[in-house]
This record gives structure tokens, C-alpha cells and sequence, in this order.
């Protein structure tokens, strides 16, 4: 007897959708894209359908019905879908988590499709007026006024807990405040700036991509002003009645994208990132679709927008690794961006000053235009880099006299300064002066690092905190010495160097929480602050213009690491950094980048600093064609954890086993291991690594659907934690 049967996936771990019973009122109901309600063991869950029903022989099999139908059209376009179908193949992850994943929390949870109508609070004219006079004794009303002006159109109207609910109302009826929009509304165009030379070059080179689906990697120094050609593509993008797909890597740099669309266009731009609420997200996320907006600009789940009509996908700063998503559903969101421009026939640009080295082996071969920008707006020549030998002048809290000397220089001559260390903390470790016992962390093979401002000792791999100790717990001696630099200390020693001067210190420590990034951006901009000491959130697309000094405190630190991509890594962000250095048309004083060193003579570094990053680009390029790794040839990571490593180690011999044996004989896939992860424990459980390398993705990809089926079907797997990472960035 044939059956009505309806393909859901659901979000269980099993990598496969569930067949379900199409009562006869549903089957009109029930076209890919809509959520269901449906039985699954003794619970109810919520699952998206993938495919139409379909008639399918029952073969006495007993189908449970769907429960409900929660929606009455889909959700999202049918490219929407095929995106998360091919993710959930490509990454070999479960489907009904992927499309967990893909959509915001209140629509996993089965709440209506329906996006609230949130407005936000603005500052008006009169407002700021009743700001600047309002006496000091009304600090209710400042206070509310002041955060306003901080962070126009950042407080939900009912989400303002934190303010007197009467001095609100107040404020809304003296018209001081106003409710908004919460996705930005139109309004008045700015006028765009002119194009220099290079920049008219380098847009008609995009603009002659022909029509439909094409990818031109943007190659431009830093200040180049490829954020310019970003919005004159989304002009004609916007003209033609499409939307546009904006994403960055980190959500420091949100704001200040969607204020530069908003201000251009007047349309409707709309953020979407984890630092916002989810009821947030998923109003955006509906917007998206009811084409209310018309420009996201996002962090890396933004890929999963659900756009009724995308003609333009902008990758910002396209090298950066935080578009990989390390845990869980490991996607790139770089590769998804694509897959979605070529879906919708859109354009898809990706910008970046230090291009990946996958992206340049595309344009090298001609899958992807490439087109450069090698001048700076200004017309000023990037600063070139000097470096200074830890080996000839010694530090103090890590900081050089000639670095010292140079910082006092830019500040007297009313220039920023800005020093890099990446490096979270005070001190990396606490170290015994008797017995040399240094502070390790219980749960991982990693050493503690101490955090001075919080008076804590803390692992940055897991996240686990102590007090430090008083003595040392090896030998009882009293002499604990804090070893390194990390922010903490270098902001501090500059402090105490330059007392009459603004220092603010920009890591994730001092940023967690609110807006405070946007706010001490906005006073860097303003000049309130002299000196930043900063991780690598600094170097990443923001404009500083009176910056001039940029201090590079260890540039060291990946040189010698075994992970293959360090030098790469390390070549983008020297350079990304030192780009942050004299890019106004006039400054002060000329701009200098200092790099202290206690490698001046290592090759990679000479190569970097005498001929460029594509210099570099270009001998690592050789080097991984030589080796067979990306982007000569591809990676898959089965990595495997467990209270002991012999465990590890036995899983991962018996995947090793069965892929040998799959693969007969066939050389095309190599099988590099098990071996112990760099980082061998971790959260306190050992970790090992099974590398799969060959040199076309095909074999890989028909060798692994049928592998992981036998891997789930070993006694071992149901034991320990074990996941698998297609093209890993990270092999630790």
C-alpha cells in the first residue's frame, strides 16, 4: 500500500532526515521549508521539511503522522535550503542541526514566524540640546540622555530596564527621545566622496564581471579605500531591486559598516551577530526575508539570511580565520558566502588587504578575478617596518628604549600611538624563582596566565580560574614572579612612562559586555585617547586617521609554531596592523611601524618586511604545492577526546583501519596518524588526531558518508567524544 511520506530533519545527531506520514487535511500544507511538529521516541519536536511528500510503499513499516504544520509558506527561499542541504552533506554534520543552526532560537522553538515590531530610542535635536544644559543634580535624565548620545538607536524601546521608566516617559513627552525603527529606516542620502584613480580602475574591472554569478577578489593595501567600492557596488545592486550580503569578521566592526550603508543609501540596513539578543536576530532574520531589509551586515551566521532576492555578497577582510566556525557545525562561512552567490546568481566580492592564500591560488588560476589596489587613498606609501633586536637593547616590561623614544615622539608631535601584543593578561605565567615551577593549569597542558586586574590565574583554553598563590606550591619558596607580557602589563608600563596621557588598553578582557568597543572606538576617532594597547582586534578594517606610531611588542610568536598556517598567518597580521599607521593625508609626523624582534634575521620575516606579504604569499605558496597541503590539497581532521589517550588512540586506530580498508589499495587519500593533538589534554580529557590529506577533494568526499557510518557503528565511538573538521584551519 502506498503511503504519503514527508522527509523532516530534526535536530538529533544523526546524520539523516525521518520519514513521517502525511495525514490527507496536511498534504496541501506541507511544501519544503515549513517547520513541523512531530513525534520523535516519547517527545514532540520541531523540524523543518526538506523535501515534498512523496509516495513511498509502506512495506508494513508503521509511520507516525506529523503533528502539525507551524507555518503556512516556507520560511525561506528554496536556495536557502539547498545551502543548508549541500552544508550539511559538504561538512558531513548532521542536517537537522545545521538547520538548527541556520535559524534563530525562536524559530527552532517552534514560536510564530512573526517578526515583532521592536523600535529602538533615539536622541532628538532637542535632546541633546536638554543634554547640554540639564544641571548636574538631574543625573537621572543625564544619565539616560548621555547613554543616548553615546549609542544612538542602540536601547529597544521596553528593553530600557536599566533607566527609571518615569524619566523615560519624561523624556518621550519633552520629545528628547524618540522611537525608531528597530531596523533602520530610509532616510537622507550622503553624497559619495570621489573616486581616485585607482579606485575608478579597480570598480570598472568589478563592474565588468558579466551578469549573474562571478567572484573577483579585491587585493588592496590597507586605507586603499576598498570599503568605498563596497558601497558603489551595493548602489547598483540596490538600483536593480536586490539585496546585499555585507560580512565581517568580527562584530567590533559592525557599527560602523551598517552606519556607513545607512548614511550612503538611507535604506534599510539591518546587523546580525551574536552580540545581539535573539529576539533581535530573529527580527532581522524575518526582515531579511520580507525584503524589509536590504543590506545585513553580519558576523558569519549572517550567511544563513534567509534573502528573497541577493545580488551582491561582500566578503570584508576575507582571510580572517573567526570566519571558521571551530566548534560544532565546522563551516566557513567564506565558502558558504559563495555557494549562496552562485545560487542566486549574484555577484560576490571578497576584500582583503592579505588575501588567503586559498583565494590567490584561485585568481592565480582564473576562477576568480583579481583585482588590486595598490595605493592609498591619501596618496601616502604604507610606513615601512623597522625592527628591533631583543638580542641588542633590553626590555623593560617589555617595551625597548628606541620604542619607548619613538612613542614619546608621535605623542609630543599630538600624533596615536598604538601597541600590539597579542597576548590576553599581565603575564603568561608565574614563575618560581627557586625551582623554576611554573603555574599549569590542571585541566590542560597549558600554562596559566595571570590576569592582574582581576587577581586571578586563568587558562585560556578552558577557561578555568584560581587564586594565585602565595608561596610555591613545589618548594614552598616565597619569590613568584610574573614571566612575559600580555596587555595588562604593557598597559601599565606605558601608564607609568607617560602619566599625562590617555592609555586605554582594547582586548576582549576590558571589552566584554555591551558596546564599550563602539564607544572607546568612537573616542579614539575623537582623540580622546593618545596610546592603545591592543590584540588582534585592533588590526582588523578600523580607521584611525590620527595614528601615526604603530609598536609591534613580540613578533615572534609564530615563527616557530608547527602549525602550517602560522606564517601565513603571521604575515597578515603584521601587515594588517602595521596598516593602521599614517593614513590620513596629512599627519603630524611622519608614520613609523617598529617591530621588536629577537629573530631580525629569519628569512620569512626579511621576505615580509623587504618585499611584502605577496612576496610571502608567493614562497609559501611553493612550499605548500610542495607538500601537497591547501591549497594543493585538501584536509579532513577526525579528532577524538577521552579520559585517558590509550582510548583515544584505540578509536582512532580502528577509524584508520576502516578507512584502509575502504580505500583497497587506492593511494589517492593518505592517512597521516593517530598521533596526540599539539595540545595533548584539554579540559581535562587527552586528545589525539587521525589526518586525512589528498590532493583532489573528490576522493575524499566519496570515501567519507560511507567511513563515518562504520565509525558510528564502533563500541569505541559511543565512549568517547570524536568529530570530524573538513578543511580544518586549526590542527590543534
Amino acid at each position: 500500500m502506498a503511503l504519503d511520506l514527508v522527509a523532516v530533519a530534526l535536530p538529533t545527531p544523526l546524520r539523516r532526515c525521518f520519514d513521517y506520514l502525511v495525514p490527507p487535511e496536511l498534504r496541501a500544507c506541507l511544501p519544503p521549508g515549513v517547520r513541523v511538529e512531530v513525534p520523535f521516541g516519547r517527545r514532540q519536536l520541531i523540524g523543518l521539511v526538506v523535501s515534498a511528500p512523496r509516495q513511498a510503499e509502506g512495506g508494513g513499516y508503521q509511520y507516525k503522522p506529523v503533528s502539525r504544520v507551524l507555518d503556512p509558506a516556507p520560511l525561506a527561499p528554496p536556495d536557502w535550503l539547498k545551502l543548508v542541504l549541500w552544508a550539511a552533506e559538504y561538512y558531513q554534520y548532521p542536517v537537522g542541526e545545521v538547520v538548527a543552526a541556520a535559524l534563530p532560537a525562536p524559530l527552532r522553538e517552534g514560536r510564530p514566524a512573526l517578526g515583532r515590531q521592536a523600535r529602538r530610542l533615539g536622541l532628538t535635536g532637542a535632546g541633546r540640546q536638554a543634554l547640554a544644559l540639564l544641571p548636574a543634580r538631574a543625573h537621572r535624565q543625564r544619565a539616560l540622555l548621555s547613554a543616548l548620545a553615546a549609542a544612538d538607536l542602540q536601547l529597544l524601546a521596553g528593553e530600557a530596564s536599566g533607566f527609571d521608566a518615569a524619566v523615560l516617559r519624561k523624556a518621550l513627552e519633552q520629545q528628547w527621545v524618540e522611537e525608531r525603527d528597530a531596523v533602520a529606516e530610509p532616510g537622507a542620502r550622503t553624497a559619495a566622496p570621489p573616486l581616485s584613480a585607482a579606485q575608478q580602475q579597480a570598480l570598472a574591472a568589478l563592474q565588468s564581471a558579466p551578469p549573474g554569478f562571478s567572484v573577483s577578489l579585491l587585493e588592496g593595501v590597507t586605507g586603499s579605500g576598498k570599503t568605498e567600492l563596497y558601497l558603489r557596488l551595493a548602489e547598483q545592486t540596490l538600483l536593480a531591486g536586490r539585496q546585499v550580503l555585507v560580512l565581517v569578521p568580527e562584530i567590533g566592526l559592525t557599527p560602523q559598516l551598517s552606519a556607513r550603508f545607512a548614511e550612503r543609501f538611507g535604506a534599510a540596513v539591518a546587523s546580525f551577530h551574536s552580540g545581539m539578543t535573539e529576539v533581535e536576530r530573529n527580527d532581522a532574520w524575518l526582515a531579511v526575508a520580507a525584503r524589509r531589509v536590504q543590506v545585513l551586515v553580519g558576523t558569519r551566521s549572517a550567511v544563513f539570511a534567509p534573502f528573497a532576492d541577493l545580488g551582491l555578497v561582500v566578503v570584508d577582510e576575507e582571510h580572517d580565520a573567526s570566519y571558521k566556525q571551530q566548534e560544532g557545525f565546522r563551516y566557513h562561512a567564506r565558502d558558504l558566502a559563495l555557494l549562496r552567490a552562485k545560487e542566486c546568481a549574484a555577484m560576490a566580492v571578497l576584500g582583503s588587504a592579505t588575501p588567503a592564500l586559498e583565494s590567490l591560488a584561485h585568481a592565480r588560476s582564473g576562477r576568480y578575478r583579481h583585482v588590486r589596489l595598490e595605493q592609498r587613498i591619501s596618496g601616502r606609501a604604507p610606513p615601512p617596518a623597522q625592527l628591533i633586536d631583543l638580542n641588542v637593547y633590553p626590555t623593560r616590561h617589555g617595551l625597548t628604549e628606541p620604542l619607548l623614544a619613538a612613542v614619546s615622539r608621535h605623542l609630543e608631535a599630538g600624533g596615536q600611538c598604538l601597541l600590539f601584543i597579542n597576548r590576553r593578561g599581565y603575564a603568561p605565567t608565574l614563575l618560581c624563582e627557586v625551582c623554576h615551577w611554573t603555574a599549569p593549569c590542571r585541566h590542560c597542558d597549558a600554562r596559566m596566565t595571570l590576569h592582574r586586574a582581576r587577581g586571578r590565574l586563568v587558562c585560556h583554553h578552558c577557561g578555568h580560574e584560581e587564586l594565585p598563590p602565595r608561596v610555591c606550591p613545589s618548594c614552598g619558596g616565597a619569590r613568584l614572579l610574573p614571566v612575559g607580557e600580555g596587555t595588562e602589563r604593557i598597559e601599565d608600563a606605558l601608564r607609568n612612562h607617560f602619566p599625562g596621557h590617555r592609555v586605554e588598553r582594547f582586548d576582549a578582557e576590558r571589552l566584554r559586555g555591551g558596546d564599550k568597543l563602539e564607544r572607546l572606538l568612537d573616542e579614539v576617532r575623537a582623540r580622546k585617547v593618545e596610546i592603545l594597547v591592543g590584540t588582534q582586534m585592533l588590526a582588523k578594517g578600523h580607521d584611525f586617521p590620527a595614528l601615526s606610531l604603530v609598536g609591534v611588542v613580540n613578533a615572534d610568536q609564530a615563527l616557530f609554531s608547527a602549525d602550517f598556517r602560522a606564517v601565513e598567518r603571521l604575515g597578515q597580521l603584521l601587515t594588517q596592523v602595521a596598516g593602521r599607521a599614517g593614513r590620513a593625508e596629512q599627519s603630524p609626523h611622519p608614520a613609523e611601524v617598529l617591530i621588536q624582534t629577537r629573530e631580525p634575521q629569519n628569512p620569512q620575516l626579511r621576505l615580509l618586511l623587504g618585499a611584502g606579504y605577496g612576496a610571502l604569499a608567493e614562497r609559501l605558496l611553493a612550499e605548500r604545492a610542495e607538500a601537497g597541503l591547501p591549497p594543493s590539497g585538501h584536509l579532513v581532521l577526525l579528532r577524538a577526546e577521552a579520559p585517558h589517550m590509550t582510548e583515544a588512540q584505540v578509536f582512532l586506530r580502528g577509524a584508520r583501519d576502516l578507512a584502509l580498508a575502504m580505500l583497497d589499495g587506492a593511494s589517492e587519500v593518505q592517512l597521516l596518524g593517530p598521533a596526540p593533538a599539539p595540545m595533548e589534554r584539554r579540559e581535562g580529557r587527552y586528545r589525539a588526531q587521525l589526518l586525512l590529506q589528498a590532493s583532489r577533494r573528490a576522493p575524499l568526499h566519496r570515501l567519507l558518508p560511507g567511513w563515518l557510518d562504520q565509525l558510528e557503528a564502533l563500541p569505541a565511538a559511543r565512549r568517547l567524544r570524536w568529530s570530524l573538521d573538513v578543511d580544518p584551519i586549526d590542527l590543534f
